[in-house]
C-alpha cells in the first residue's frame, strides 16, 4: 500500500465526515446564533474572555493535540496500520469530535462550567466530586508525562556530554515563542485590527521566532529545562488566558498547521511506500520484558487523541467554551478541530509504515521517527533534511507544551471546584484549598513527583485513564441530552464501548504493577500502582451515578 494513497483518502473521508455528520449533530441538539455566550455573559477578563473564531480554534486544536496523535498511532503500529488507520478514522468522527462538540454544546449551554459542573446539575453532587477528584488526579499524570517530553526533547546534551544542536535550538524558539505570545496578547487586547491583520502579525512573529532561535540555540540540560517548564506553567495557570494561553496557542496553531501542511505535501510527493505489514497479530509478546499485549483493550487506549481521548472533554468545557463569542463557532472550534487531530494521527502512521520493516517497527521514539520521515519526504521538494527535522521537533514539542498550558488550569481549576460550593459559606480549609495560587502549586509539586518516573513508565497509566475520563463524558453528556429532551442516542454507542475498553485495560494495568511490584519494589510503579487503583474506583463509582441517571425513566 502507498502512503499517498491513505493520506488522500483520509483526507476525503474527515471532510465528508465534517460537512454530513458533524452539521447532523448540530441540527439534532441545536444552535442559536443569537444566544450571548457565557463569554460575554460571565466575563471576568481571567478565564472567561471572548476572542475570535480563529483564536479559539488554535487554542483548542494546540491543546488536544499535544504529542500523543504522534506518539499514540506510532506506538500502537506495533499490531499493523490497518486496525490502526481504521480505529483513528471511525473513532475520531464517530467517537472523538462527537464527544469534544457534546461537552462544548454542553458547557455553552450552562455558564462555561465544566464537566464536573455538568455531572452535579444533571447527575449529583457526589458524581461531580468523585468526577473533580479523577479530573485532578488524571491531570497530574498528563502534566508528568508532557513536562518529561519537552524537558528531553529540549536536553541540549547526549549521554556523552556532546551538545545536540538541535534540541538546543528547538528550546530557544519554544522561549522566544513565549516571549512573543506576551507581546501579542497585548497587541490583540488593546488593538482592534481586523482578523487579517492579527493572522499577519502572527505569521511574523513565528517565523521571526524560528529564525532567532534556530540561529541561537540554548544549551540546557533535562533537569534544568524539567524545572523551567514547571515554573512556566506556574504563571501560565494563573494568568489571564489573553496575556498567555489565547495567544501563545495562536501562535502555535499556525506552526502546527505549517507542519502538518509540509507533511502532507512531503507524503503526496514522495509517495512513501507502507513497509509495515497491515496486520501482524491479536496478541503480542515483548521478547525483552515477556509481557503480554492484546489487541482489545491495548490498540483503543494507546491511540487515544487522534480516536478519542477524554482530555479533549476538559479542554472543550474547561477553557475553549469561555471564550466561544457565537454558538455557530462551536462546530468548526470542536468537531473540526477533532477530525484535524485525527488527520495528523494518520500522518504519524504513515510515517511509521514507511520508516518500518515487515512487522519490526524502526528503533528511535515517536518523535524521532516521525521528524526523521517527515524530513526524508521533504527533500524532495529541496528541503535540507536537518532543516525540516529540527522544524519538525520544534512542532512536536509546541505541541506537548501547550498542551502542559490547558492541564495545569484544568488541575488548577478542577482542584478549587472542588472545594467550592455555592449553598454554604466556606471555611477555613475550603478558602485555602480554592484558592487558585495554593491549587496550582499543590498540583504542580505532585506532578513534580511523579514526573522523576519518566514519560515512557507514565504513558500506560495515562493511556488508561485518558480513555476512562473520555467514557465518563460520554455518560454526562448523554444524560445532559436526555435532561434537556435533546436525541443523544449518538453518544450511547461510543459511551458503552469505551467504558468497556477503558475498565478492561485499567484492571489489566493494576494486574501488571502487582507482578512487577511482587518480584522487585520501584517507587514509580507502587505510585502509579496507588494511582490506578483510585482512578478505577473513582471511574466506577462515577459511571454507576451516571449510568442510573441515564437508563431510569424521564422524570
Amino acid at each position: 500500500m502507498n502512503g499517498f494513497i491513505i493520506i488522500l483518502a483520509a483526507a476525503v473521508f474527515l471532510v465528508g465526515a465534517y460537512l454530513i455528520y458533524g452539521r447532523y449533530l448540530v441540527r439534532k441538539w441545536g444552535i442559536d446564533p443569537d444566544a450571548k455566550t457565557p463569554a460575554y455573559t460571565e466575563q471576568d477578563g481571567v478565564d472567561y474572555v471572548p476572542a475570535d473564531t480563529n483564536i479559539v480554534f488554535g487554542h483548542q486544536f494546540a491543546s488536544i493535540a499535544g504529542a500523543a496523535p504522534i506518539t499514540g498511532p506510532i506506538q500502537a503500529a506495533v499490531f499493523g496500520w490497518l486496525p490502526a488507520l481504521l480505529w483513528i478514522l471511525l473513532g475520531g468522527v464517530f467517537f472523538g469530535a462527537v464527544q469534544d462538540f457534546a461537552a462544548m454544546y454542553a458547557s455553552v449551554k450552562n455558564k462555561g462550567k465544566s464537566i464536573g459542573y455538568i455531572i452535579e446539575k444533571y447527575i449529583g453532587k457526589l458524581g461531580k466530586r468523585l468526577f473533580l477528584i479523577f479530573v485532578w488526579l488524571f491531570s497530574i499524570l498528563v502534566i508528568a508525562a508532557f513536562a518529561d517530553v519537552v524537558a528531553t526533547t529540549f536536553n541540549g546534551f547526549g549521554t556523552e556530554g556532546e551538545k545536540i544542536t538541535a534540541n538546543a535550538a528547538v528550546a530557544s524558539t519554544s522561549v522566544l515563542f513565549i516571549v512573543f505570545a506576551v507581546g501579542l496578547g497585548f497587541f490583540l487586547k488593546h488593538t482592534h485590527f481586523p482578523a487579517w491583520a492579527n493572522t499577519v502579525v502572527a505569521i511574523v512573529l513565528l517565523v521571526l521566532s524560528i529564525a532567532l532561535g534556530m540561529n541561537l540555540p540554548l544549551y540546557f540540560s533535562r533537569e534544568f529545562w524539567l524545572i523551567f517548564v514547571f515554573l512556566y506553567i506556574l504563571v501560565a495557570c494563573v494568568t489571564p488566558v489573553w496575556a498567555l494561553l489565547q495567544p501563545r496557542d495562536f501562535l502555535n496553531s499556525y506552526l502546527l498547521i505549517a507542519m502538518m501542511l509540509m507533511a502532507f505535501v512531503g507524503i503526496i510527493v514522495y509517495h512513501p511506500a507502507m513497509n509495515l505489514v497491515p496486520f501482524t497479530s491479536f496478541k503480542l509478546v515483548n521478547e525483552t520484558t515477556g509481557a503480554v499485549s492484546y489487541l482489545f483493550p491495548t490498540l483503543f487506549v494507546t491511540i487515544a487523541c487522534g480516536a478519542v481521548s477524554g482530555f479533549h472533554s476538559l479542554v472543550s468545557s474547561g477553557t475553549a467554551s469561555k471564550q466561544i463569542k457565537n454558538e455557530k463557532a462551536m462546530l468548526p472550534v470542536s468537531y473540526g478541530a477533532m477530525l484535524l487531530e485525527s488527520f495528523l494521527a494518520v500522518i504519524a502512521l504513515v510515517s511509521v509504515g514507511f520508516a518500518a520493516s515487515g512487522s519490526n517497527l524502526p528503533e528511535g521514539t515517536p518523535a524521532q521517527v516521525f521528524a526523521t520521515s517527515i524530513s526524508v519526504f521533504l527533500t524532495k521538494v529541496g528541503l535540507s533534511q536537518d532543516f525540516s527535522y529540527t522544524l519538525i521537533t520544534l512542532a512536536v514539542s509546541a505541541f506537548a507544551l501547550t498542551s502542559l498550558d490547558s492541564v495545569a488550569r484544568i488541575g488548577r481549576l478542577s482542584l478549587q471546584e472542588f472545594f467550592m460550593d455555592d449553598n454554604k459559606e466556606m471555611g477555613v480549609v475550603e478558602k485555602v484549598c480554592s484558592n487558585k495560587w495554593f491549587a496550582t502549586v499543590i498540583t504542580l509539586a505532585l506532578s513534580l513527583l511523579l514526573a522523576k518516573a519518566g514519560y515512557e513508565s507514565i504513558w500506560p497509566l495515562f493511556g488508561s485513564a485518558n480513555q476512562m475520563l473520555s467514557a465518563l463524558a460520554l455518560v454526562s453528556c448523554a444524560v445532559f441530552l436526555k435532561k434537556t429532551k435533546r436525541q443523544g442516542i449518538m453518544l450511547w454507542g461510543p459511551m458503552f464501548i469505551m467504558l468497556a475498553v477503558t475498565f478492561t485495560a485499567i484492571v489489566l494495568k493494576i494486574k501488571d504493577l502487582l507482578v512487577s511490584l511482587s518480584g522487585q519494589f520501584v517507587s514509580g510503579d507502587a505510585v502509579q500502582l496507588v494511582f490506578a487503583v483510585l482512578l478505577l474506583g473513582l471511574g466506577i463509582m462515577v459511571a454507576v451515578e451516571g449510568l442510573k441517571k441515564l437508563l431510569c425513566k424521564q422524570s
